[in-house]
């Protein structure tokens, strides 16, 4: 009988996680019914059903539920033995994959993917944009190997590292620009511009106006920093947006740019990674590269707003 080989497991994970043949196959690099294929030969090999195949989408069985669990431990068990090899290198090659939120990734992630590359030639970088608990469930399961994130993300399996804070600025349209700037207390009875739910950016904002548990009655949402400002700028309604994403998202937008009043809302921006992971050392070299980019580079240029303030 044929024994359940490390292809198996790979393309069964990657079936469990996406829910989809077409899909599993797009992130396993092969054709959809190669990877049919192998599933097909580990049922035979199991003598018994791992999935529920639809006309759209598949359903694990409750044995493939199980067996993706266990595939998922094995895997990361594999991963992280390959990493011990490759942290005996100097300098580190090999595939990097890294997480980034989308309110950090397009302001900070192409310096700090140009520097990575510059010092670290070797690299295979593999660059994810997901919101954090996207991004924290594929660290835990060791579909990605560190992200840029918010922190807390308050997962003990993880490793957190805060790099720098920067602050949140109000965002409103050009012709509000000589009027006071609003309280915390004031923005609640505006219409408030935020992200839409999953983005721990809305929450952050959520919370200095102490609408956690109200919503604002003019509450808009959008999909992105970049749609909010341009909203703005129409004269839809006013928004906080974080500090590294001012020099570019209001280039283009009739929009004016103020600090709030003390206590001023503001986020740790950091590094996480699981704490059994080999690359440690290297992560933390690399928190160096990200923590400079991030006080020197991406947040600069941001107008009237300062620098942000480095932690630790």
């Amino acid at each position: 009988m044929t024994d359940i080989s490390m292809r198996h497991l790979r393309y069964f994970e990657a079936l469990a996680q996406h829910g989809h043949f077409g899909r599993a196959a797009e992130a396993c690099a092969i054709s959809q019914p190669a990877l049919s294929l192998q599933v097909k030969e580990l049922e035979e090999i199991l003598g018994a059903p791992l999935v529920e195949r639809g006309m759209r989408q598949i359903r694990l069985t409750r044995l493939g539920a199980e067996f993706a669990t266990r595939a998922r431990s094995i895997l990361r068990a594999v991963d992280e033995l390959d990493d011990l090899a490759r942290a005996s290198h100097s300098p580190l090659v090999g595939r990097l994959r890294i997480g980034v939120i989308p309110t950090v990734a397009p302001y900070l992630l192409p310096a700090v993917m140009q520097r990575l590359a510059a010092r670290f030639p070797g690299l295979d970088l593999r660059p994810r944009e997901a919101v954090t608990q996207r991004l924290v469930d594929d660290l835990v399961e060791g579909r990605l190997d560190t992200a840029i994130v918010a922190l807390p993300v308050s997962e003990p399996s993880l490793s957190e590292h805060a790099l720098f804070e920067e602050e949140f600025v109000l965002v409103r349209p050009l012709d509000d620009a000589e009027l006071p700037v609003p309280s915390s207390e004031t923005l609640r009875e505006m219409r408030l511009l935020l992200l839409e739910e999953g983005h721990c950016f809305r929450e952050q904002a959520l919370s200095f106006c102490n609408l956690s548990s109200r919503l604002p009655r003019d509450l808009m949402e959008g999909s992105s920093l970049t749609t909010l400002v341009q909203m703005v700028g129409a004269g839809i309604g006013v928004t906080l947006i974080p500090q590294m994403a001012v020099a570019i998202e209001t280039r283009s937008a009739a929009v004016s740019v103020a600090r709030l009043a003390t206590p001023r809302p503001s986020r740790t921006i950091g590094m996480v990674w699981r704490r059994t992971n080999p690359l440690a050392g290297f992560f933390e070299q690399m928190a160096g590269i990200v923590r400079e980019v991030g006080l020197n580079g991406a947040a600069a240029g941001a107008g009237p707003v300062p620098p942000p303030h480095r932690l630790g």
